[in-house]
C-alpha cells in the first residue's frame, strides 16, 4: 500500500465531465452483466456532468448512425440492472472491419462531439477500438480532405479515448479474474447440474454435459470443480495418451463404491493431445461401448448466457462502469487504450493491448501443442482452479498413499452457511492424499465434548458440494465451558491438527483454545479456521464462505419484490436483512438490487437522514421510476427498528407514496451454494489442509506433535488480492468484539458508488484506482501462493 505521505487522497468530486461526451456500446456476444454496466457508465457519466450517449446495436450502430446513436438520461437505465443480455443491442458488424466504415462510425461520433468510447465486450471488440483509436487523427484528416467536416473540428476532436469491459461468459481474457458474464453462465450451469443429479441418482446414469467455451474451458473447468464431476476435458489440458482406458477405470471404480451417477463434463472446444477434437458424442459412445453404462448428452448451449445476473456479476460491473468512467475523465492523449478489471478483490486498469496480446498467446500456445504453458498464461486463478480439481477427483490407490500417522479432525461452528460442505469435502480429501486419517467432528465444539467424533473417508464426502447447510452439524457453542472434555477426545482419539469451518464463533473458539494451551498439551497443534458465515464479519478476510449464496437470496428476492412495486406504482419496499451487525449483505444487496438507500451500523445514521431519503424518494415519484426499495441490516441502529422506519416512511410519504416491509430472515442462511461459494470453499480448505500438513512437519518432534506458537494457530483469509494465513492473535487488534466485526471492512469503500448510482451527492475516494498496471505473467511458484 502506497503511504499516506506520497499525495493527497484524490477524490472523484474534482473530476468534472463537463463538456465531455461519452458513448457507450456492447459488441460481441452478449453476456449477463452488461446491462448493469451500461447503467453504472450512463449515471456516472451523468453524475460527473458529462453527456452520455447509447450506441445501438454495437458497432454496426455507430456505422449506421442515425437514431442508433441517442443521448441518454438518468431514467433511460432504470429497471435494467436484473435483466439479462444487452438492453441496446449487439451485433456483428463486418463494415467496421473496413476502413470505409470507421471512416463513417468516426464521422458519425464527430457530429455529436463523442469523443469517448466505452466498449463492452470481447477481445475481437476490443481490439477494433483500439484499432479505431490508432487511425482517428487519420480518419479525422480524411474526413476533413473531403469536406465534411471542417479544421476546427479537427482540433477540437482530436483525440479518441478508449476504455474498454469484457463481457463474455467464457472468461478467456487474460488481466482479468473474471469477466462479467462468467458468474452468472456457471449459475445456469450448476443449476442444470444440480437438476442432472437428481434424475441421474435415480436411473443409475452417466450424464455427458457440452458447455460453452470454443477457446477456453474455464466454465468446464469450474463447473466440474463446483459440482464433483468425474471427468472434465477442456482445451487447454487435454487428457494424456490412452485417457480412454483410464476414464472407462475411473467411472466403473465409482460405480463399484456405490456411487449410482457419472458426471462428464465436455467444453465444447475439447481436443486430445494431438489437436483433435473430443465430443460430447464420442464420450458418450465410448462409455455405452466400453461399460455398457446407461448414457446421455445433453448440451446447454444459450442457456449458459441467460437469465438474470448473478450479483456477483451486478457487483462486478457496477464497480467497473465507474471505474470506467473515471479512466475516461483521466484519460490522456499519452495513455494507451485500457481495460478495467479486477484482479483478486481489488480494481485495476490494464493495457488494452497487452491484454489482447496475452489471449492470443494463450490460443497460440494451445495450436503449438505446449499446453503447460497454455494454463500458465490463462493465469494463476486457472492454473489453481486446475490444481485442485485434479487433487480432488482422483483417489490414489491406498498403496500409493503415503502414511504420516497423523490424525486430523475438521469441524463446523457457528450458524450453518452454504459452502461448508464443499470446504469439508475438500480438507477431507486433500487431508488423505497427503498421508493423514481424516476425522469428523459433529455439531461443533458440543459435539466435540460430548465425543461425537468418527474417522471419515474419501467416499463419505462425495456428492456434498452441491449440498446447503451444514452436513456434520454445527453449534454456536465456544469451547470455553467444555476444554477439559475436548482435551480428553483429542487425547482419546490422538488428534495431531483442528481444522475448523466457521463464522466469528469459530475465530473466539480458536482464540480460547490458544489460550487454554498452557494449561492443556492437547491444544499445543497446528489449528487453522475457514471462514464460513453469511455475514462476512470475520477479521482477515474479505470474503467467507455463504456470503455469496446470501447475496443472490437477497437480490433475487429484491428482484420479485421491485416488480410488485412497479406494478401498483408509488410503493417503497423497506426489507430487513442478516448480518448481525456487519451491513455487508445489506450494502452490497443494496448495489446488487439497485436500491436506494441501505442502512447499516458501520455508518451511523440519524433522523436528518432518514428525512432526507424520505423526500429523495418524494422526488423520484414524480419521475417515470415510481418504486423505492430501501435495505436495512438487523442492528443497525436499536431505536430505529424496520418498524419504526416504515412507520416513519408511511407518515411522511402519505399521499404520495404508500410503504410495505419485508424481514427476509433465515432463507438467508439456506439454499443450494452458489458456484462462488463452492469454488472459494474448496479452494481455500484445500490450501488450509496443506498448511496443515506443512506445520505438522515442522512441529513433530521426538514421536509427537508439539506447536505452542501464535503462527500455529492461524485464520485463513483472502486477503485484496492474496490467501494469507494470519496468526488469530494477532488479528485481535483488528477485531471490534463488542460488535464481533473487524475495524475495518474493504466494502465500505464501496459505499459511495451505491449512492452515486441512486443519485445521492456523495463524496468518493478514488486514490486507489487509476494506477494503470501491466499484465504480470506469473512464475509457475506463485501459483501455490495466494491467488483464488
Amino acid at each position: 500500500p502506497r503511504s499516506a505521505m506520497d499525495h493527497q487522497p484524490k477524490f472523484f468530486e474534482n473530476l468534472s465531465g463537463t463538456g465531455k461526451a461519452i458513448g457507450v456500446l456492447t459488441s460481441g456476444g452478449d453476456a449477463q452483466g452488461m446491462n448493469a454496466a451500461v447503467r453504472a457508465v450512463v449515471r456516472m457519466g451523468i453524475y460527473v456532468k458529462a453527456k452520455v450517449y447509447f450506441v445501438y446495436e454495437g458497432y454496426q450502430g455507430m456505422v449506421d448512425g442515425g437514431d442508433n446513436i441517442v443521448e441518454v438520461s438518468w431514467e433511460s437505465v432504470s429497471s435494467i440492472l436484473q435483466v439479462g443480455g444487452t438492453v441496446i443491442g449487439s451485433a456483428r458488424c463486418k463494415s467496421f472491419r473496413t476502413r470505409e466504415g470507421r471512416l463513417q462510425a468516426a464521422y458519425n461520433l464527430v457530429q455529436r462531439g463523442i469523443t469517448n468510447l466505452c466498449v463492452i465486450g470481447g477481445d475481437g471488440s476490443l481490439t477494433g477500438a483500439n484499432l479505431f483509436r490508432e487511425e482517428w487523427s487519420g480518419l479525422l484528416e480524411e474526413l476533413a480532405q473531403k469536406g465534411k467536416i471542417d479544421e476546427e473540428a479537427v482540433k477540437k476532436y482530436a483525440y479518441l479515448n478508449i476504455v474498454g469491459m469484457v463481457g463474455s461468459i467464457d472468461n478467456d481474457f487474460c488481466g482479468t479474474d473474471m469477466t462479467i458474464g462468467t458468474d452468472s453462465a456457471l449459475h445456469r450451469i450448476i443449476e442444470v447440474v444440480d437438476a442432472i443429479m437428481t434424475t441421474a441418482q435415480s436411473h443409475q446414469r452417466t450424464f455427458v454435459l457440452e458447455v460453452m467455451g470454443r477457446h477456453c474451458g474455464y466454465l468446464a473447468l469450474v463447473s466440474a470443480l463446483a459440482c464433483g464431476a468425474d471427468w472434465v476435458f477442456i482445451p487447454e489440458y487435454p487428457p494424456e495418451e490412452g485417457w480412454e482406458d483410464s476414464m472407462c477405470v475411473k467411472l466403473s471404480e465409482n460405480r463399484a463404491r456405490k456411487k449410482r451417477l457419472n458426471i462428464i463434463i465436455v467444453a465444447e472446444g475439447a481436443i486430445d493431445c494431438h489437436n483433435k477434437p473430443i465430443t460430447s458424442e464420442k464420450v458418450k459412445d465410448l462409455v455405452v461401448q466400453r461399460l455398457g453404462f446407461d448414457t446421455r448428452v445433453t448440451i446447454l448451449g444459450h442457456v449458459q448466457r441467460g437469465g438474470t445476473p448473478s450479483a456477483f456479476d451486478r457487483i462486478l460491473a457496477s464497480r467497473m462502469g465507474v471505474e470506467a468512467v473515471l479512466a475516461l475523465l483521466e484519460a490522456t492523449p499519452a495513455t494507451p487504450a485500457c481495460v478495467v478489471s479486477l484482479s483478486g478483490n481489488q480494481a485495476v486498469r490494464l493495457p488494452l493491448m497487452e491484454c489482447v496480446q496475452m489471449t492470443q498467446e494463450v490460443q497460440k500456445a494451445m495450436d503449438e501443442g505446449r499446453f503447460v504453458e497454455a494454463v500458465r498464461l490463462r493465469g494463476r486463478s486457472f492454473e489453481n482452479n486446475l490444481n485442485t480439481y485434479k487433487l480432488l477427483s482422483h483417489k490414489k490407490p491406498d498403496a500409493e498413499l503415503p502414511k504420516t500417522n497423523f490424525n486430523v479432525a475438521v469441524l463446523n461452528v457457528g450458524a450453518p452457511a452454504a459452502g461448508m460442505n464443499a470446504a469439508v469435502r475438500a480438507a477431507v480429501r486433500v487431508g488423505i492424499t497427503e498421508g493423514h486419517k481424516m476425522f469428523a467432528v459433529i455439531d461443533g465444539f458440543e459435539g466435540f465434548a460430548r465425543g461425537k467424533i468418527k474417522e471419515i473417508s474419501w467416499g463419505d464426502v462425495g456428492g456434498w458440494t452441491g449440498q446447503g447447510g451444514s452436513i456434520l452439524g454445527t453449534k454456536r457453542t465456544l469451547p470455553a465451558k467444555y476444554l477439559e472434555k475436548i482435551a480428553d477426545q483429542m487425547r482419546t482419539n490422538c488428534i495431531n491438527a483442528l481444522m475448523v469451518i466457521g463464522g466469528f464463533e469459530a475465530y473466539l473458539g480458536l482464540l480460547e483454545l490458544s489460550a487454554a494451551r498452557e494449561k492443556y498439551d492437547e491444544f499445543c497443534v497446528p489449528m487453522v479456521m475457514v471462514p464460513a458465515t453469511v455475514s462476512n464479519n470475520v477479521p482477515g478476510s474479505d470474503f467467507s464462505i455463504g456470503a455469496d449464496t446470501a447475496l443472490n437470496t437477497i437480490t433475487d428476492t429484491c428482484d420479485r419484490i421491485k416488480q410488485s412495486a412497479s406494478g401498483t406504482k408509488r410503493r417503497v419496499f423497506i426489507i430487513e436483512t442478516m448480518g448481525g451487525y456487519c451491513g455487508y449483505l445489506a450494502n452490497m444487496g443494496a448495489l446488487a438490487a439497485g436500491a436506494d438507500a441501505a442502512y447499516i451500523f458501520e455508518e451511523q445514521f440519524d433522523i436528518r437522514e432518514l428525512q432526507a431519503n424520505v423526500e429523495h424518494l418524494t422526488e423520484k415519484m414524480k419521475t417515470s421510476i415510481q418504486r423505492g426499495l430501501v435495505l436495512r441490516n438487523e442492528n443497525c441502529n436499536e431505536n430505529y427498528t424496520t418498524d419504526f422506519i416504515y412507520q416513519l416512511y408511511s407518515e411522511e410519504g402519505k399521499g404520495v407514496f404508500d410503504c410495505r416491509k419485508n424481514v427476509l430472515g433465515h432463507m438467508q442462511q439456506g439454499g443450494a451454494p452458489s458456484p462462488f461459494d463452492r469454488n472459494f470453499g474448496t479452494k481455500i480448505s484445500a490450501k488450509g489442509m496443506q498448511w496443515i500438513s506443512k506445520k505438522l512437519k515442522e512441529t513433530y518432534r521426538k514421536g509427537k506433535v508439539f506447536a505452542n506458537t501464535d503462527d500455529s494457530v492461524c485464520l485463513l483469509g483472502m486477503r485484496r488480492r492474496n490467501l494469507v494465513f494470519q496468526p488469530v492473535a494477532e488479528l485481535k487488534t483488528e477485531t471490534d468484539f463488542v460488535h464481533r466485526i473487524p475495524k475495518e471492512q474493504w466494502w465500505l469503500k464501496l459505499r459511495p458508488l451505491m449512492k452515486i448510482l441512486a443519485k445521492y451527492k456523495t463524496s468518493y475516494d478514488v486514490s486507489d484506482s487509476g494506477q494503470l498496471e501491466h499484465v504480470a505473467m506469473h512464475s509457475p511458484k506463485e501459483a501455490e501462493t495466494g491467488a483464488i
